[in-house]
């Protein structure tokens, strides 16, 4: 049996589950058992909208910048930092001008994430 079906590239838009978030702001999801990724694009200057979830989210800056709202704070995030969301804190992020591609991790795998669709599907 192949294996094939388990392996992806952050760089192929064609792979992963299509989700639009915001105006220029979308992601690709590929959900497994027990967790879930989400590689997020920001378009220069994208933010989200406040929301929060349930399940616990680990969150990579692969390229740009941005400013992580979390909790009530500001933090600006750089390439290569990574930070914890627990579950049912608001957060959100706003890209800077360059804009920013983000891997997002979720434990366990949002329900809502499951599906094609728009926006963040929670409060």
């Amino acid at each position: 049996m192949s294996q094939r079906k388990e392996f992806h590239s952050l760089d192929d838009l064609s792979d992963g589950l299509l989700r639009e978030l915001a105006p220029g702001l979308s992601t690709r999801i590929f959900a497994g058992d027990h967790a879930m990724l989400s590689v997020v694009s920001f378009a220069p200057g994208a933010e989200g909208k406040v929301h929060h979830h349930p399940e616990e989210q680990w969150g990579v800056l692969l390229e740009g910048s941005a400013t992580r709202i979390q909790g009530g704070e500001e933090i600006a995030v750089r390439k290569g930092d990574f930070w914890r969301t627990p579950g049912n804190v608001p957060h959100t992020m706003r890209a800077g001008p360059e804009g920013a591609r983000v891997l997002d991790i979720f434990s366990p795998p949002r329900d809502e994430y499951r599906k094609p669709g728009a926006g963040f599907g929670t409060g």
